[in-house]
């Protein structure tokens, strides 16, 4: 038989219509006396019917709640505040690109080129001309379209990548590297030679705004998990910047050793550490992104270049350029746990991992040719001869919801 119980706002009144039994069977098993009344209601809601008792957040909730900054305007929803890299696990392909065939598509910044390469028999497919110091492949942000970087040539050259075909070129002044926003609002072409970041339509690539970086050689960056800054490595002058996003403008300036050269940036799963490689002091720093400082360093090897997270987002893969290896490094303990070294040495540069996460491909950028690695172990499946110079080779289609930039940033 089922009884119901009157609602009341006072517990002691509710525990009135409940048999004296059966309350303290239920105190005794469970010792709600420690608990206090809005847990002990709860938890003898069964009995009493008493719904409408609501717990009410802790002071201490409510400033952590009102302490943390909003995300950027727009951006999409981070599926897991743990793993900003959520949406990236493997196979999870946007219906976006659900249907484009797996390529990958290799700039030859010497001999202004792309090469296509069908990663299931390491042969090139596809090959044509574009401007001149072709740099990286871009996938845009709504995943339709790639973009080849022609530096010098000041242009973007579009591909299909549903076709692999070349579609238009369109003038873009001083394209070195590519990123989004995370709310999709602008295209932020890095002009490295003018030192500036080119705050751009997307779709028309029409000028909005630009944004001087007081550093030589601005080249690669990432954003924060809360989309709300970005920070940027200077290459040529060993300093990193951070510019707000929504307020375009620069707010924090780091040096790191004299003498050094950062190259990629990259968001650690949990939005807690910034990742940057640098060249010459042969591995990563690890930057607290709120506070903008130092606090730590990974030696991985020499000329460490480019950064990658795998699919689970377990570990980060690290290019070693002057050494031929790539080194593992664990995500959760911030340490290095493996090396892979090319047989008979190599560069290997920048690239991306495939979409089921068991290949770990990169561009060799003074060997004219491509790097195919098994995740597993490390093991060179392939190693594929294309044009002079490859640099950001793209891997694609990948997971994600939306592209950031680079050779593939996906959130």
């Amino acid at each position: 038989m089922t009884v119901s119980y009157p609602r009341a706002s006072n517990f002691f009144e509710i525990l009135r219509g409940v048999p004296a039994r059966i309350i303290e069977i239920r105190m005794k098993r469970t010792d709600y006396h420690r608990l206090g009344v809005p847990l002990a209601c709860f938890f003898i809601a069964s009995l009493t019917g008493c719904a409408g008792q609501k717990a009410e957040p802790t002071p201490s909730q409510t400033e952590a709640a009102a302490a943390k900054p909003p995300s950027l305007p727009g951006m999409p929803p981070v599926e897991d505040p743990s793993d900003i890299y959520a949406a990236d696990r493997a196979g999870n392909l946007s219906p976006a690109v659900r249907d484009f065939p797996a390529r990958i598509y290799v700039p030859n910044s010497g001999s202004d080129t792309v090469d296509i390469i069908d990663p299931a028999t390491y042969k090139i497919i596809g090959h044509f001309k574009v401007g001149h110091q072709p740099q990286h492949v871009v996938p845009s942000y709504d995943l339709k379209r790639l973009w080849v970087l022609n530096d010098l040539g000041d242009s973007l050259t579009e591909i299909d990548p549903a076709t692999g075909k070349k579609g238009e070129t369109v003038p873009v002044e001083d394209p070195y590297n590519m990123y989004y926003t995370p709310d999709g609002k602008f295209a932020i072409v890095v002009a490295e030679a003018r030192g500036k970041l080119d705050f751009r339509d997307p779709r028309t690539m029409k000028l909005v705004d630009s944004v001087p970086v007081d550093c030589k050689g601005v080249d690669h960056m990432d954003f924060t998990a809360d989309g709300r800054f970005l920070i940027a490595s200077c290459e040529f002058s060993a300093k990193l910047v951070k510019v707000d996003v929504a307020g375009r403008k620069v707010v924090g300036e780091l040096s790191l050793e004299k003498g050094g050269m950062p190259q990629d940036v990259k968001t650690s799963p949990d939005g807690k550490v910034f990742y940057v490689a640098d060249m010459m002091a042969n591995g990563i720093y690890l930057i607290d992104p709120d506070s903008f400082t130092r606090i730590g360093f990974l030696a991985t090897g020499k000329g460490a270049h480019g950064l990658y997270v795998s699919r689970d987002s377990k570990v980060l893969y690290v290019s070693n350029r002057g050494e031929g290896s790539v080194s593992i490094i664990d995500l959760a303990t911030r340490k290095p746990v493996a090396k892979w070294k090319i047989p008979k040495g190599g560069s290997p540069d920048m690239g991306g991992v495939s979409a089921d996460g068991k290949v770990l491909w990169l561009s060799g950028r003074y060997n004219s040719e491509v790097y195919a690695f098994d995740t597993s172990d490390g093991h060179l499946l392939a190693r594929i001869k294309v044009g002079k110079g490859p640099h950001g080779l793209c891997v694609y289609p990948q997971p994600g919801r939306y592209s950031l930039g680079h050779t593939g940033v996906f959130r």
